[in-house]
């Protein structure tokens, strides 16, 4: 279901309001229910799989948890990382291997012989799980709940976490509607106690929460889905456009998924909160970071931290000298361009950020035996800020580009190295849309710089305000109807 429908509307204001009439059992009962049906309402066959891994994990939590031996508590450990993992990999990277594979044979002069999933497994079952040219699909938000479902098995293993006796409450965990198909990636320290607790009606909350709810309809409506305009025309056809446009479409491109993926945590945010239920950070203004580390301290922040936990620390982290270090930067982002799809263009994106973190070590590394200081001042910041914004920009040319040959993303590049400001800006927007767009762009920053700032009293202007907007876009017809760009994950 999507947030930005009136379908939406309709189930949130109804779950709602039973939720606050509800005694503790009624409402995790209705919160499991509901989000049943909030994830069915996109493909109703792939809760089954969804609901196969949640039995997995919660018995393997509990026997992890009753075992005595160590060796007991690491099987357990994989089978239940197998079982999670092995199905986000089939669903997630079984045609990209069978493509690769076979595209490697045909150049060899071989006879491909990795076969389609349809003729592996054909019948009614294949044309559930396929789209009409037979790649499988994939169950919406599944890397987001197989990482969720993860965290709880390893940190069970770990001894931070008790093992979830209540079938019903881990179910939940894992199928909580606002986070359930694009995150926030919850740990179970920060929400397992929540579903055991009952929150009291507190206007307060409820009024931020549909503030934030407001402010991410906002970014997501008005913002991204204007942005989305200039970009999808130069990106679909970058060969018919000039080295301007591509980078106006690009820069755009940055904001329209900022807006898009951090609006949509907004509004996860905003919803559990109004019931009561306090969700993690995903996004902290990450335009405005001074280098590549802090921009993902500040940009999915639920997971890079996953990572960060569950695989660089694992891998050795930085204490096992710099070399292993760079090696583990670099992995861990490889490993999260992978994260993202099946597409050469996410493993190109990956190791660009991953390459960035390790120059940037590098280079700390030499200025530090060299006895270089750098000055930090307001000038320095605001360099290091163009800096990191470009750099980061550059990559997301691979990120848009996924579905297309990597090709396509240096042809793109090359174009907007050859930029003249006297290049023609080719857009759909006129001057007026144009402007609008940088407006919205600018007010974006300031506000979200600001944002802490503001007393929770004075917050009301923006909630009256924001509801007023998208309803003036909605009826000049201006929104569009695309989906989160998150939900693809």
């Amino acid at each position: 279901m999507d947030f930005h429908s009136i379908q939406f509307a309709i189930f949130f204001i109804v779950v709602t309001l039973a939720y606050f009439s509800l005694s503790w059992t009624g409402r995790w009962v209705l919160l499991l229910l509901t989000s049943c049906y909030f994830y069915m309402v996109f493909k109703p066959v792939f809760i089954l799989i969804l609901f196969g891994t949640i039995i997995i994990d919660y018995y393997a939590g509990i026997w992890i948890e009753k075992s005595q031996e160590q060796k007991q508590k690491k099987l357990l450990l994989v089978i239940s990382l197998i079982s999670n993992i092995g199905i986000l990999a089939f669903f997630k990277y079984y045609d990209f291997v069978q493509d690769s594979v076979n595209t490697i044979l045909t150049n060899l002069h071989l006879r491909p012989m990795f076969p389609s999933f349809t003729r592996l497994i054909p019948g009614p079952i294949a044309e559930w799980m396929t789209t009409g040219s037979g790649k499988l699909l994939l169950p919406i938000g599944l890397s987001f709940h197989t990482f969720q479902a993860m965290s709880y098995t390893i940190e069970v293993y770990r001894g931070n976490q008790k093992a979830e006796k209540h079938f019903g409450i881990y179910a939940l965990y894992v199928m909580f509607y606002p986070q359930l198909v694009a995150g926030p990636i919850e740990r179970p320290q920060n929400m397992l106690f929540q579903y055991h607790s009952f929150f009291k009606y507190d206007f307060e909350q409820v009024k931020e929460g549909l503030m934030q709810m407001a402010f991410g309809f906002f970014k997501k409506m008005v913002i991204a889905d204007r942005l989305v305009m200039l970009v999808d025309q130069a990106y679909n056809n970058p060969a018919e456009h000039n080295g301007l446009t591509l980078i106006v479409a690009t820069v755009f491109f940055a904001f329209q998924i900022y807006c898009d993926f951090s609006g949509y945590s907004d509004i996860a945010i905003g919803a559990a909160r109004v019931m009561g239920f306090t969700l993690m950070d995903n996004f902290k203004t990450p335009y405005i970071s001074k280098s590549i580390s802090e921009f993902w301290g500040r940009w999915h922040i639920s997971l890079s931290s996953w990572f960060k936990d569950y695989l660089y620390i694992p891998l050795g982290g930085n204490r096992k000298g710099e070399w292993v270090k760079y090696r583990n930067q670099f992995i861990v982002f490889l490993v999260s361009g992978l994260w993202h799809g099946a597409s050469w263009n996410y493993v190109i994106w990956g190791a660009l950020h991953g390459s960035y973190q390790v120059a940037a070590s590098l280079r700390d590394k030499w200025l530090k035996k060299a006895g270089i200081e750098v000055p930090k001042n307001a000038f320095m910041d605001v360099l290091n800020m163009i800096l990191t914004f470009v750099l980061v920009t550059l990559t997301w040319v691979f990120f848009r580009n996924h579905k297309a040959p990597v090709g396509r993303s240096f042809l793109i590049l090359e174009k907007m190295a050859g930029f003249s400001f006297s290049d023609p800006l080719q857009t759909p927007l006129n001057q007026v849309e144009m402007g609008l767009c940088v407006f919205l762009i600018v007010f974006l920053l300031i506000k979200e710089h600001f944002y802490l700032k503001i007393p929770t009293r004075n917050t009301t202007f923006f909630f009256i305000l924001f509801p007023l907007i998208l309803l003036a876009n909605y009826f000049l017809g201006v929104v569009s109807e695309n989906q989160f760009i998150y939900f693809q994950f």
